[in-house]
């Protein structure tokens, strides 16, 4: 991988942007199928939910995994941003109108909550291996 391409990896400016894009399209497709500017309102919505969680679910799970062991450090981290992010989407997608919220929130809430996972998993294990 060129130099070029790992600093766009790695670029929190690019993971934004992405979030809200892809999240935000996905958004619009769940929506479709009501008039416009519902599917539009969602899509924004949601591009701007998924760019603000992007940076937030990293610092949660950060500040999260400092204060559990054990097995409850495996879980309860991912869990409580999982929880933390749907009521944030469901509060502001009902809100703002948001017809279809559920399948509004399905994929970027399962997207999210993975990326919780993994990540905590790693910087768990990471700690873990220094620990020996």
């Amino acid at each position: 991988m060129s130099a070029k391409l790992k600093g766009l990896a790695s670029s929190g400016v690019v993971h934004v942007a992405f979030a809200f894009f892809a999240m935000g399209g996905w958004a619009l497709f769940a929506n479709r199928h009501h008039p416009m500017p519902k599917p539009l309102v969602a899509g924004l919505v949601q591009g701007t939910l998924s760019a603000l969680l992007t940076l937030y679910l990293k610092t949660a799970i950060d500040a999260l995994s400092r204060r559990f062991n054990g097995a409850r450090r495996l879980v309860l981290p991912p869990l409580f941003a999982c929880l933390g992010s749907s009521a944030i989407l469901i509060a502001i997608h009902a809100a703002s109108g948001t017809p279809e919220i559920l399948k509004t929130i399905a994929l970027p809430l399962t997207v999210s909550t993975t990326y919780a996972a993994i990540y905590n998993y790693s910087i768990s294990r990471g700690e873990h291996d220094r620990d020996r």
